[in-house]
């Protein structure tokens, strides 16, 4: 009799056993000079995470296991602290999520806020992410696959923002913290709110939204991510399902940034150290771009230059949908 019993149930745990998907690792990485906390925040149905908020040192990582099938967002919050006048609740200049502790507990990221976004496990078993400046930017942040496969059609590989928008950003959207200096940079959405900015109302679609002089701001700094709403065919990237795990950085250095691509052998062209066609003084013309091509290489040029050239140079592909979230 028992062995009749022992039958079946041996049968069902192999089943069992045999349905199981393995977990995604997420590596959050500070190669900031400061402290950052990272906000997790998982969409509608998703499976929850083991943390939704948590401190990072500077050169400190944690890894986070991520639940098959998950959808959500990853930012980093930075100037917090617990209120020191009795309520003890913590905030954040930047990335604030609301909660009143560390964990973020189901809170999202006010704006403006540079997002990592994923969709894991989605259409034709692929992974889903990029790195988005719709809602503006408070710090650099890259997504780096290690070990991914790229389907067909697909590109599994770095995306992200290398610059520190912060101080070159234009005065109508920078936001300042106590001392005067920039530690955010709205989108043009987030600083005036028009139809036309935030893909609304009368410019809710591809053909009637497009870019703006704010949003190529962004864009010319940071090809890969996604600078308005209907930035899709530059900045969303795939890799096969299971394949990779996901190295997210704030603040990446090139060397470290190099150091990451290049252990991954799904970059899409690797990635060099400096290729100066970014000038950061404008063309002299009265043109609105802070960001504008040079016509010709500087070679005296300043370190966050070569941050933001580097980015340049990152190859463009065309992708898949944007996540929505």
């Amino acid at each position: 009799m028992a062995i009749h019993l022992m039958l079946p149930i041996s049968i069902l745990l192999s089943s069992l056993s045999g349905a199981v998907v393995s977990a995604t690792t997420f590596t959050l990485t500070n190669s900031c000079g400061y402290t950052v906390w990272p906000g997790l925040l998982s969409s509608a149905g998703s499976p929850p995470l083991p943390t939704t908020g948590f401190a990072l040192a500077p050169g400190e990582s944690r890894a986070v296991d991520v639940p098959a099938a998950w959808s959500g967002r990853i930012w980093g919050r930075t100037l917090c602290a617990a209120d020191d006048q009795g309520s003890g609740r913590f905030a954040c200049a930047t990335g604030e999520c609301g909660s009143g502790t560390v964990e973020c507990a189901g809170g999202g990221a006010a704006p403006p806020t540079t997002l990592a976004e994923f969709t894991l496990d989605g259409a034709g078993g692929n992974d889903f992410y990029d790195v988005s400046l719709v809602d503006g930017s408070n710090l650099p942040m890259v997504v780096v696959p290690q070990g991914g496969a790229a389907g067909a059609g697909a590109t599994c590989g770095a995306t992200g923002c290398l610059v520190d928008l912060n101080g070159p950003c234009p005065a109508d959207l920078r936001v300042v913290g106590s001392d005067g200096a920039g530690i955010a940079c709205k989108s043009a959405c987030g600083a005036y709110g028009r139809p036309q900015d935030c893909c609304s109302g009368d410019y809710s679609t591809p053909a009637t939204c497009q870019p703006s002089a704010s949003s190529q701001f962004f864009k010319n700094a940071c090809p890969r991510a996604y600078s308005y709403a209907y930035d899709d065919a530059t900045s969303t990237f795939t890799c096969t399902s299971g394949t990779a795990s996901y190295l997210i950085t704030f603040c990446p250095s090139i060397s470290s940034l190099k150091s990451s691509v290049s252990s991954s052998s799904t970059n899409p062209g690797g990635l060099p150290l400096v290729n100066d066609t970014v000038s950061f003084a404008g063309r002299g013309d009265g043109s609105s771009y802070p960001y504008a091509y040079a016509s010709a290489p500087s070679r005296s040029a300043p370190c966050d230059l070569a941050l933001a050239a580097a980015a340049f140079t990152w190859l463009c592909v065309a992708p898949h949908r944007r996540l929505r979230l």
